[in-house]
């Protein structure tokens, strides 16, 4: 069975002897091949450039046996081709060019229509990757979700409180709603394009998602996720990764989403447990034991792996991106203990 064909089936929640393995942020700044590259180029000419982009997302598979690749890019780049660029403050963080503040602005956006143009170059990477990994690893394609890109786009950049977006949410809900559908319609046709030049998965970052009130999890962000997800071609998978909101799961199961990906807060067989079954796990991991100790990390995962024998459908990664301090070590003991697992 190639890694390709083991992380197609387990989305498709079929028993396997193991689970595939790959890391959200996988090709980074742990990696010391990516930190050479980076000082040669920027992160914006690395994501632009699609002979770059692809060196970066295939650095990692040929020093770990994961069981896929997932595209080098950025979820900005949504808003980016809407007319919204982006860059990162010397400081941390992300810093829009400009603040979404009416809804003048929000209707001068590009339409959905100029954003396979504008994108061009990451289905030219995503073809070049397909070409690279031969059918023997997975390729997954991403994006954010239509409330995470709005959060950044209305906030002007990172933000510690979301106020603005939530603001925005409850006294004007015919511009939020307008700037959401905008979102969606570009989602879906930025994911078509990449199921197109070669994606085997599509994963959907919804990163803050957990910061919504309960009630309004819908309306603020599952609502637009399930539109999109219903816009792809049937059965193809989808991953939904929800940052802190694990009272949704149930919910997030119904939108067509074939995965759920789940943060590290959440005990994964539980999990996997309240799930229908047809509905495929990932995760979960705390991200900060790959900058303990191999022992630590051969520990926890064997721990995290015991605790889902017997059931199907289980991909395993971090319970959130794999952090910059992160010790090459720690990753292959974690590699080592998954891929030499018998279920």
């Amino acid at each position: 069975m190639t890694s390709r064909e083991r992380f197609l089936a387990a989305c498709a929640a079929q028993p396997l002897d193991r689970p595939p393995l790959w890391l959200m942020r996988q090709a980074g700044r742990y990696l010391p091949e990516y930190r050479a590259l980076k000082a040669k180029s920027s992160f914006l000419e690395m994501v632009r450039t699609p002979a770059l982009a692809a060196e970066v997302t295939l650095q990692p598979l040929r020093r770990f046996a994961f069981d896929a690749a997932i595209l080098f890019s950025d979820i900005l780049v949504i808003p980016e081709a809407l007319g919204q660029g982006y860059k990162f403050r010397d400081s941390g963080g992300i810093a829009m060019e400009y603040r979404l503040d009416t809804r003048t602005q929000i209707d001068a956006l590009a339409p959905a229509a100029a954003v396979p143009d504008r994108l061009r170059y990451v289905a030219d990477t995503l073809i070049l990757l397909k070409r690279e990994l031969a059918g023997h690893h997975a390729l997954l394609g991403f994006g954010g979700s239509p409330w995470t890109l709005a959060a950044y786009m209305v906030e002007g950049g990172s933000s510690e409180d979301f106020a603005r977006i939530k603001t925005l949410f409850y006294t004007d809900r015919a511009a939020f709603d307008a700037l959401l559908e905008k979102l969606s319609a570009a989602l879906i046709a930025y994911f078509k394009m990449q199921i197109a030049a070669g994606a085997d998965a599509i994963q959907i970052f919804d990163s803050w998602g957990g910061v919504i009130a309960g009630a309004d999890y819908e309306a603020a962000s599952l609502r637009w996720i399930r539109q999109i997800i219903a816009a792809l071609p049937r059965e193809f998978p989808v991953i939904l990764y929800a940052k802190g909101t694990a009272p949704h799961l149930t919910d997030q199961a119904f939108t067509g989403a074939r995965v759920l990906s789940v943060d590290w807060t959440c005990d994964l067989a539980i999990v996997r447990r309240t799930l229908p079954a047809n509905v495929a796990v990932q995760g979960n991991l705390d991200p900060v034991l790959m900058a303990t100790e191999p022992a630590i990390v051969r520990r926890e995962a064997a721990r995290l792996l015991e605790s889902m024998r017997g059931t199907a459908g289980h991909i395993f990664n971090l319970g959130h991106g794999i952090t910059p301090d992160a010790k090459l070590e720690c990753v292959e003991a974690l590699v080592e203990t998954v891929t030499g697992w018998k279920n």
